[in-house]
């Protein structure tokens, strides 16, 4: 898998640009403040229909202009592929052909080889991505929540209905919330709360069997990555977190912390609320870990991420690197690079990185929005 080309328009600092990549290794260098991790925010859109970097989609539209234009082309194994996302942050309002008024409209459209799609569970997976950023290293470091993103980004990508599945839990999350606060507020009938209740139990049951599989993949690969890049001094694996792998034992947790909910007037436990601990020679990385520790294990968590896919679908996804080969030592970059020879690279870094052991890679030059 890997991507052929890219065509942005007024994107971030882009006017209009068009970049036609290698198959391998490809970098993408220059100051900072040029674009450079603005090309990765592109290619991420497309992949998952959404930024990496902000929820504020109209950020993505260049300065002054009122719509912006990305598309990827791809090639699989089996056959060639088109996405096109089009958000647009204004529209011209006309009556019989005469200009009326413009409104704010923030409207996204996706289509995939020229149909436009509905749903976004019908964009993730079209292109496989893996990305580090130097903010990735938080996963590990920071709260239960960006684990949880790391996870349902890695199986969405593998398993369409996780998402399907994951967002009618949130949605019912949101309904059973509300209605938590209409009992504390007007004394509405508890036992209402029984429909949400059945709702959720369902569908946490059946994410948590996604989450559980996937942790159990994870491991399959961590273990000997890790041992690898760190010359078998350390012993690495993954744990996950949660109280709700059964819909009776949820059911039965959400009876008993009913009155609870009602006085915070909101859900107290859920799968919302999962998460997974990293353990190194028995020592909790989030507790005890060193920088360098954090850094080597996010490093072994991505590559394990990378392999699971390959697994899966049988082709390596395509590995988005935001400036974090200056994160790595000498060592490291090196263990790295072994791992992801038969994959599809893009780097961004300020200086002009050489790859003495790699044959093929295309450099490009980025300067205030532009390819030079």
């Amino acid at each position: 898998m890997y991507i052929n080309k890219i065509e942005i328009k007024n994107f971030r600092n882009y006017e209009k640009q068009e970049i036609e990549l290698n198959p391998h290794i490809n970098i993408f260098y220059g100051d900072n403040a040029q674009g450079k991790t603005n090309i990765l925010e592109a290619i991420f859109i497309s992949g998952f229909g959404k930024s990496f970097r902000t929820s504020k989609e109209k950020e993505m539209i260049k300065l002054g202009e009122d719509f912006l234009e990305a598309t990827v082309f791809y090639q699989k194994s089996d056959r060639d592929g088109k996405i096109k996302i089009e958000l647009c942050d204004k529209k011209n309002i006309f009556i019989n052909g005469n200009y009326c008024k413009t409104v704010i409209s923030n409207k996204k459209q996706i289509e995939v080889n020229g149909v436009k799609i509905k749903k976004l569970s019908e964009l993730i997976g079209k292109i496989n991505l893996v990305i580090f950023t130097p903010d990735d290293i938080q996963i590990l470091k920071s709260g239960p929540e960006k684990r949880r993103r790391f996870l349902d980004m890695m199986i969405g990508q593998l398993r369409p209905m996780y998402v399907y599945i994951l967002n009618l839990y949130l949605k019912t999350l949101e309904q059973r919330n509300n209605y938590l606060k209409q009992i504390k507020e007007e004394n509405k009938p508890e036992s209402m709360l029984e429909i949400w209740d059945e709702k959720l139990a369902e569908y946490a049951e059946i994410i948590c069997k996604y989450r559980t599989e996937f942790i159990e993949k994870l491991n399959s690969k961590i273990k000997e990555i890790h041992s690898e890049v760190t010359s078998n001094s350390e012993e690495i694996k993954i744990e996950y977190i949660t109280e709700c792998n059964n819909r009776e034992i949820y059911l039965q947790l959400l009876k008993q912390r009913r009155k609870l909910d009602i006085i915070k007037g909101y859900t107290t436990k859920g799968i919302h609320r999962d998460d997974f601990k990293c353990i190194i020679n028995d020592k909790e990385i989030e507790v005890y870990g060193s920088q360098g520790q954090h850094r080597t294990a996010i490093l072994s968590l991505k590559l394990a991420e990378l392999y699971v896919i390959y697994d899966e679908i049988g082709e390596y996804p395509i590995l988005l690197l935001d400036d974090f080969m200056s994160e790595l030592d000498e060592k490291r970059r090196k263990s790295f690079l072994s791992y992801i020879k038969d994959t599809q690279v893009i780097i961004t870094c300020t200086d002009k990185m050489e790859l003495d052991n790699l044959n093929e890679y295309k450099l490009f030059n980025v300067k205030n929005g532009k390819i030079i």
